[in-house]
């Protein structure tokens, strides 16, 4: 279902520096998912500069295998969900709702894509590897509203069951905004999910949506994210930040000018871009 006859299997395991056994286990499946959060890059470019994402699997592994191009999540999850297929682990597609502190009553459209992986003892574990700032490890779908908290080196998670919409249970991920316990008020819902088995051809019409539509701000906003275990560097438009939980620090944040952004897409986020593409992009960042 996942094209992985087409995936070269050592060239993605090589690039996310796993060197360990194939076997589909939960710890093998822990490190597979901290290997490719934090090797392969986010950003939302070609959505931005051409609104066009192309999810086949010989692109999507030429642009962020072969090369040091960033995606954003239905790449990373299609390439991931194919990695998975070939290694013989049991899972499904779903799409969530992203959050980020949006008021309750607001309903968001399904535009954030990631898998969930069963085995044999009946557990199941959202793996989340192409949200950008995506939590380094999965987390098991614990059933109930306690839930289940993670700390994930300097990152902390919280996964618990919920009404999601009205009249639908599903999951939330919350991250602490202000370091709160659960049930605290600082605690924000980063994404809801409902476990409806997703397939390549839902994710091909949400991503056609994110990519191209007005209503959409990957279409018309740049947004670059990356990961790492103590801290995360996000560039929206022309806002450099960085943020190291646990810290103490408020965010560093940098305005950027339009011609600085390719160097910092290669020396901060590892994206390297095509003289082309980086004429283009600073062309549109300028207005031009």
């Amino acid at each position: 279902m996942w094209s992985s006859e087409e995936l070269d299997l050592d060239g993605y395991l090589a690039r996310i520096g796993y060197e360990g056994d194939r076997t589909p286990t939960l710890e093998n499946l822990r490190a597979l998912h901290r290997g490719h959060v934090l090797s392969l890059r986010w950003s939302n470019l070609s959505s931005y500069l051409f609104q066009d994402v192309p999810l086949d699997l010989p692109t999507l592994q030429n642009k962020m295998i072969t090369h040091r191009g960033g995606g954003y999540c239905y790449e990373h999850v299609t390439l991931f969900a194919a990695l998975l297929e070939a290694l013989g682990y049991r899972f499904f597609a779903v799409q969530g709702r992203v959050v980020m502190g949006a008021p309750e009553d607001k309903i968001l459209p399904t535009t954030h894509a990631m898998l969930v992986v069963e085995f044999g003892d009946g557990r199941r574990w959202l793996a989340d590897v192409g949200f950008g700032s995506s939590m380094l490890e999965p987390m098991e779908l614990v059933e109930g509203p306690e839930g289940v908290e993670a700390k994930q080196d300097a990152w902390k998670y919280w996964l618990r069951q919920q009404e999601v919409t009205p009249g639908a249970v599903g999951f939330a991920l919350h991250q602490p905004a202000l370091g709160a316990e659960p049930g605290g008020d600082g605690w924000m819902v980063r994404h809801t999910v409902v476990l409806t088995p997703q397939y390549p051809v839902d994710f091909r019409t949400a991503n056609h949506f994110v990519a191209t539509s007005a209503h959409s701000p990957f279409s018309s906003r740049l947004f670059v994210q990356r990961v790492l275990p103590e801290a995360s560097h996000t560039l929206d438009r022309l806002k450099l930040s960085t943020v190291r939980p646990g810290s103490g620090l408020p965010p560093e944040v940098r305005e950027l000018e339009a011609g600085e952004v390719p160097e910092v897409l290669r020396e901060v986020f590892g994206i390297e871009q095509s003289e082309g593409e980086a004429k283009v992009l600073v062309e549109r960042l300028s207005g031009a």
